[in-house]
């Protein structure tokens, strides 16, 4: 059997959930997985090779066969200070990139993340993007974040050369029958409660479909932190009579309501794949995305939507005459037995 070691720098809930499905899925590989926490951002992604070269050096010390990580991983620097894992077959899967991460009011930019994503890159045999959307937004940014600097490098041979080693192969959500749309009310929320999910613009019509006195319930879920946007307050007293649930839920419950749910809606700033919205749908939810980012990719016209005020007015299109409603996508191609072969080709096991 051959031997494979999973990076995961920064192991948000997306990033885990994706590593579970790989060992889950890929078992004819001998997984050996080195994680860190997803905290402290600016130290974990510079800082994650001394970590490990502390922690687990004995792992790194080890032959391989495969190495899978993530692009928070310092794979290039890893990679000196353990040289014999250059010899490994080097697959570096984006769920974000850097370049197209948007900045919270009053953050300042640091090209050290972006030089991270941009070396390990480099380092990569393989790299492997969520969605076109991400592939382009990396390169351009890449390409961008080169011409500032003062030696004006000529960027785009290795830029090019990059993109022709990339592929993009979203990550799977769990298989399973998703149920056929029925109707019903609730609209769901389950992203992070985070600036940039812009959950302004999504209470702002809901408020509004609220004072026009248009029926609806609500679903608020997704992960929660210490310090979150201050509208979910405010939305929790102007609308807690319509709450079916609020805060993160169990798996079973968060589960449950994805089931319960008819509509479900980003309003999302910054987004390269969108896999909640792709749960909810394979729960038969009926999605209402932004006409930008991944999203076209991902959804036809008719799930989509150009501004707030299309927004608000699809949304109560929906709710008050649900035969309008179009049916969810077909999420099966979305699922790890549809993804599986081209997961087996990307890790030279098919």
């Amino acid at each position: 059997m051959r031997r494979g070691l999973l990076l995961s720098a920064y192991a948000a809930a997306s990033h885990r959930h994706w590593a579970n499905g790989v060992e889950c899925w890929l078992d004819d590989i001998d997984w050996t997985r080195l994680e860190l926490p997803p905290r402290h951002f600016a130290w974990r992604i510079r800082g994650n090779p001394l970590t490990w070269m502390l922690r687990e050096g004995e792992t790194l010390g080890q032959e391989y066969d495969v190495i899978l990580a993530t692009s928070m991983v310092d794979l290039a620097t890893l990679i000196g200070l353990y040289p014999h894992l250059g010899r490994a077959h080097k697959v570096v899967y984006f769920h974000e990139n850097q370049f197209a991460y948007p900045l919270a009011e009053g953050q300042r930019s640091s090209g050290e993340p972006l030089m991270v994503n941009l070396y390990t890159a480099l380092a990569a045999d393989t790299l492997v993007f969520n969605s076109a959307y991400n592939r382009d937004s990396f390169i351009d940014g890449a390409r961008t974040f080169l011409k500032r600097l003062p030696e004006n490098l000529p960027a785009a041979a290795p830029l090019e050369a990059l993109r022709d080693r990339a592929r993009v192969l979203p990550v799977p959500i769990e298989a399973g029958t998703s149920r056929s749309p029925e109707g019903g009310d609730i609209i769901v929320w389950n992203h992070r409660w985070e600036y940039d999910k812009n959950p302004e613009t999504f209470f702002g019509a809901l408020f509004g479909l609220a004072e026009r006195g248009v029926d609806f319930r609500l679903a608020v879920m997704g992960q929660r932190f210490r310090d979150c946007p201050a509208i979910f307050d405010q939305a929790r007293e102007r609308l807690g009579e319509r709450l079916v649930c609020w805060g993160p839920q169990s798996s079973e419950a968060y589960r449950r309501w994805l089931d319960e749910g008819a509509l479900v809606v980003s309003t999302t700033d910054h987004e390269f794949q969108g896999l909640a919205i792709m749960e909810a749908v394979h729960h038969g939810c009926v999605p209402l995305v932004p006409d930008r980012l991944c999203f076209p990719e991902f959804y036809e016209e008719r799930f989509r939507y150009r501004d707030d005020r299309e927004l608000e007015t699809r949304l109560e299109a929906w709710l008050t005459s649900p035969a309008s409603r179009p049916s969810p996508p077909d999420s099966e191609a979305w699922t790890w037995p549809a993804l599986l072969p081209a997961y087996r080709d990307l890790l030279r096991l098919s």
